[in-house]
């Protein structure tokens, strides 16, 4: 623009000294030529002089603005050079980390799956060694019973050659299976130990996959089992006979009710009330807890954790006081099914106990089973606190105000179930402290999309 100015300017400024020129010709040519010529000369010097100047520092102006701008840009293009190499450069790493993870998973896999058919092997090396023992052993009894008999009688150099023979080989046979069975050992146990690393392998491998958003999802997706718990299973619950109201959903099971469903029961010395119940497993299970969506404000009050709250129908925390009149009735197992935002499922199961309300509800768990590494304290009472009532006193540090929600909180770990609904779209630090997780003491956070916590009773007579 400055540069178009001036080129404007100078050929105005040409025009006027041309223009000026012809008017001193035509109305002064009488005075003497050499004198005019002189001086109109210096003006139109001067003018010209006067423009080339201005043009001069514009188009300086302009070429040190024109550099300004194209370091600039040069410094934006090196900058932009150098991340793009960096990114690359992490890129490329994580993609060889990555490759090598894989390549290490198949062949831990395949070891496993050598050492699974060289046991099976040799236990049927073992059970055919056993088998001809015993058949020697019966050889042996037999030549003793001879023995016996000739007592009396000298035996012959023959016999005894072949009774010493077959003790020989009956030694033989039984070091060879103690050798046996101590390579049994050994491989079981190596087996294990690749078991185990495969496992942390499958887990650093999907930390990688899933570092973005689902970076907190379970690692591989596996089929609920389709039997119940071994204590489910031997539950003494199918001899529920009761009057009126049933006192759970699985004596409601056993009287013919196969459909999930609000229900309403009436646990021994407690008023009845509704319950939801779930048909899974050839039985019935109490629901106490159901997360699905975060429609509900699991951030409430003691009273209301007491007392329950929510919709039966949708997401609720059935309450403290009913939950602990139906497992005051017998022993009962825990039940944490928990879903990822990948839509991967896992469970656990504790054999547990729910004190009274005098102990403030207090918790004690001991895993029985499950696919999903513990995440809660096993044989230690665990006090049920809420943001307006905390329960830990062994602590300056208010965990219910910190994470949010009720819960049997411990030393204030990071798992709540009860905590606030976050999306794995909520990526700050303070939100993430606040959401819903299941963080084993060691390992990473696994971000939960749905949670549910269900009880049954069971013939577990107590706690080792």
């Amino acid at each position: 623009e400055t540069m178009k100015i001036f080129l404007i300017f100078l050929f105005i400024a040409l025009l006027a000294v041309s223009a000026r020129a012809e008017k001193d010709f035509s109305f002064d040519s009488a005075a003497p030529p050499e004198t005019k010529s002189r001086f109109a000369m210096l003006d139109d010097v001067r003018i010209l002089a006067n423009g080339l100047l201005q043009l001069g520092h514009g188009l300086k102006d302009f070429v040190h603005k024109t550099k300004g701008q194209m370091n600039d840009i040069f410094q934006k293009l090196n900058i932009f050079d150098k991340s793009f190499y960096e990114l690359s450069l992490q890129t490329s790493e994580i993609k060889e980390e990555e490759e090598q993870l894989r390549q290490t998973t198949a062949r831990l896999q395949i070891n496993n799956e050598e050492i699974k058919n060289l046991s099976q092997e040799m236990n049927s090396k073992i059970e055919y060694l056993i088998q001809n023992k015993i058949q020697l052993q019966e050889k042996v009894w037999g030549l003793e019973d001879k023995v016996t008999k000739l007592a009396t009688i000298q035996p012959t150099m023959q016999e005894t050659n072949e009774i010493s023979s077959l003790k020989a080989f009956v030694q033989q046979q039984d070091n060879h299976i103690k050798q046996l069975l101590k390579i049994v050992e050994d491989q079981h146990i190596q087996l294990d130990r690749q078991h185990n690393q495969i496992m942390e392998l499958e887990d650093k491998l999907n930390h990688i996959e899933l570092q973005e958003i689902t970076d907190n999802s379970f690692l591989v997706d596996q089929a609920e089992p389709e039997v119940i718990s071994s204590l489910v299973h031997n539950s003494t619950a199918v001899a529920y006979k009761f009057d009126g109201a049933a006192p759970d959903c699985t004596a409601l099971y056993y009287s013919g009710i196969r459909s999930n469903g609000i229900y309403t029961i009436q646990p021994n010395g407690s008023e009845a009330f509704e319950v939801y119940c779930e048909m899974k497993f050839g039985t019935s299970w109490t629901v106490i807890q159901n997360r699905i969506d975060g429609s509900l404000d699991f951030n409430q009050t003691w009273d209301a954790y007491e007392h329950g709250f929510g919709d039966l129908k949708g997401e609720f925390w059935l309450g403290l006081n009913k939950t602990y009149s139906i497992t005051a009735q017998g022993d009962y197992i825990l039940r944490i099914e928990l879903r990822d935002w990948k839509d991967n499922k896992r469970y656990i199961e504790y054999a547990f106990s729910l004190g009274s309300p005098e102990t403030n509800y207090t918790l004690r768990l001991s895993r029985v089973s499950g696919n999903i590494p513990n995440a809660l304290p096993e044989q230690t009472e665990l006090r049920f606190s809420t943001t307006d009532r905390d329960m830990d006193i062994a602590t300056n540090f208010n965990c219910p105000e910190n994470y949010l929600g009720g819960w049997w909180h411990s030393e204030c770990e990071e798992t709540n179930l009860n905590g606030k609904y976050v999306t794995p779209r909520s990526r700050g630090r303070l939100d993430r402290k606040k959401g819903l997780y299941w963080k084993p003491k060691k390992g990473r956070y696994y971000l939960l999309k749905s949670t549910k916590i269900m009880i049954h009773p069971t013939d577990l007579k107590g706690f080792d």
